[in-house]
């Protein structure tokens, strides 16, 4: 793919604002050019008492002209910046909306690839960085070039040589510029891998804290933590004082007009070929450029910040996408097969995760996969929902390959809770809600019933209008995991795909649960990752697999019998529950004799 310019990029998220922005440039055009009014007011002041003219009412009215001039160079200045913030932010949604909808359509490894912090990086602070200069570059740096070009051509007008004087610091100045930015791609790159990599320590440290806390590792961590937070601020020292000294030279000679028109204009007066009044108005409209020169050097600065910023935006905006097929299909049944599916993650495709998997699981039916951890389970249900296009082979429901049917219509016929429960910073009712957005209030209870959460959210401070906090913070991992049960049973998809969804529940309600579960599965396709083999007695099948293959398929009572993996691990599973209740009962009756 050919390497867009930024500015092209940014624009085509403009389309919303253009007719703002381009306003925008010319009020910032208008307010420039109001700021040169005062200069040329005192031009006429100075010009009046050097010919003997200069009267008290004039003086007034040239005064009252430079106040005027200032007061629409600061109304065009405001309505400009306006204009510009507005259209930033609209261009900086239009962004943040693309990502996630980008994201949303992206295979879900290529999201989980990538670290937390970085995403974060890319979607909240490369983002940001836009704004600023987004909201002040585009028209003040326009309308601030502008106008040094717009006096040097009028000073042509008054002296070629005074002109040529008045830009003597440019060249000096730039040699200065020039050498600052040598490695300045280099150095950018270098420090946004460190600002990645900081970024992604201070948030495995907040959401590690927890854990650091339990395991009394907290010294550990924020010695990891403190280390990148000191090694990203000496790169950013370093760095900055690596070009101090170009910097402020620059920034010093830029400014000094005056050391080139100065002596040039002494000496063309001194020859009689610059009237004392033209000399004035050199001198002035020199020292008036100063300030849109050194505000151009620094949007001039910002632009290599934009420039990565929208290259890192734009790569993400280009990761591949799941295709997607357009029409809906009619499907007669959802029997789901899959056909010599083989997988692997893309960072590491010679290791296979899962290797010839062939079966299928009729309608109406309840499936269990089994096996070691890393056996390949989670992949499987997760292959099947489409979070993945398998590398070789193919995956059907109802005799069509997922990949020809629409990711919107495979979303509506598979329902899919998984361990790791996400709740959003919404009530409770919102929450189970997105099961089925368009579910009545009483729809939603029901649900919540079904699911066991009617007891524990009726106790809430505020039923079902609770706020479930930042990722479901204020319910435990049980109550969580009951919320996602709710959202399926609301859901009422054909395809449940279950991963080990009751494993956060206590011994009470997950009988209650695998009773819900069971009833409202009935007639569907019931797809059960298992841990606790307890749980999965009754499935019709249960497929076990080992390093990515399947090993043996059967009933409970078959696989008890002719295979000795699954036997061993329904014998550590019953040992463990009989450990479990022992303990129990051991507990009880300690606190009983207390």
């Amino acid at each position: 793919m050919k390497k867009r310019s930024w500015i092209s990029i940014v624009f085509s998220f403009a389309s919303q604002c253009k007719g703002k922005i381009i306003l925008s440039v010319i009020c910032a055009l208008v307010s420039v050019a109001s700021g040169l009014i005062p200069y040329w007011s005192v031009y006429h002041i100075i010009t009046s008492f050097i010919n003997g003219s200069a009267t008290i009412p004039n003086v007034w009215v040239w005064g009252l002209i430079a106040v005027c001039g200032y007061t629409f160079r600061y109304i065009f200045h405001g309505i400009s910046t306006s204009l510009s913030h507005a259209s930033a932010y609209s261009i900086l949604e239009n962004i943040r909306l693309a990502l996630a909808k980008r994201l949303m359509r992206a295979p879900l490894g290529t999201v989980v690839e990538e670290s937390v912090g970085k995403l974060k990086s890319v979607i909240v602070d490369r983002v940001e960085t836009i704004e600023l200069p987004l909201a002040h570059m585009i028209p003040e740096g326009i309308s601030n070039l502008c106008l040094p070009i717009a006096v040097f051509i009028y000073l042509i007008s008054i002296d070629w040589r005074m002109a040529l004087a008045m830009l003597i610091t440019v060249p000096i100045a730039s040699v200065a510029y020039f050498s600052m930015m040598k490695n300045f791609n280099k150095q950018y790159a270098d420090y946004m891998e460190s600002s990645n990599y900081v970024n992604g320590v201070i948030v495995e440290y907040v959401e590690g804290i927890e854990v650091i806390k339990a395991f009394n590792q907290s010294s550990t961590s924020y010695e990891k933590f403190s280390k990148a937070v000191k090694s990203f601020k000496d790169y950013t020292l370093n760095w900055y004082k690596s070009v101090w000294k170009l910097m402020n030279f620059g920034n010093s000679v830029l400014p000094s007009t005056f050391l080139g028109t100065l002596p040039v204009g002494m000496i063309l007066y001194a020859t009689g070929t610059l009237s004392p009044e033209n000399m004035v108005m050199c001198f002035i409209l020199s020292m008036g450029i100063v300030d849109p020169l050194m505000n151009y050097t620094l949007h001039v600065s910002n632009v290599k910040a934009v420039e990565y910023a929208i290259h890192d935006v734009d790569k993400l905006l280009h990761v591949t996408e799941l295709p997607d097929s357009k029409n809906s299909l009619s499907i007669e049944n959802h029997n789901i097969e899959l056909k010599n599916v083989s997988f692997a993650y893309s960072k590491n495709k010679d290791n296979k995760v899962l290797s010839n998997i062939t079966f299928s699981v009729p309608e109406d039916s309840f499936t269990a996969l089994v096996g070691p951890s890393g056996s390949g389970k989670s992949t499987i249900a997760r292959l099947i929902a489409r979070f993945w296009d398998v590398d070789e082979g193919s995956i059907s429901i109802g005799g069509i390959d997922i990949r020809q049917i629409p990711i919107s219509q495979l979303s509506d016929i598979i329902s899919f809770v998984t361990q790791d429960n996400f709740l959003f910073h919404c009530s409770i009712k919102e929450n189970i809600r997105m099961g089925k957005p368009s579910a009545t209030d009483e729809e939603v209870y029901a649900a919540a019933k079904a699911a066991c959460c009617d007891d524990f959210i009726q106790k809430l401070e505020h039923g079902y209008d609770t706020q479930a906090g930042d990722a479901g913070n204020r319910l435990s991992g049980g109550e969580k995991q009951r919320i996602s049960i709710a959202r399926m049973i609301l859901k009422n998809a054909p395809i449940v795909i279950l991963d080990e969804a009751t494993a956060f529940a206590d011994q009470e309600n997950e009988e209650k649960m695998q009773r819900s579960i069971s009833a409202l599965t009935k007639g569907k396709i019931l797809f059960v990752i298992a841990h606790r083999l307890s749980t999965i007695t009754n499935a019709n099948q249960i497929i076990v697999l080992k390093n990515g293959e399947i090993h043996s398929v059967g009933t409970h009572k078959l696989l008890l019998d002719s295979d000795s993996l699954y036997r061993n691990m329904w014998e550590a599973h019953i040992g463990a529950r009989n450990w479990s209740a022992n303990s129990k009962q051991e507990v009880e009756s300690i606190c009983s004799e207390l």
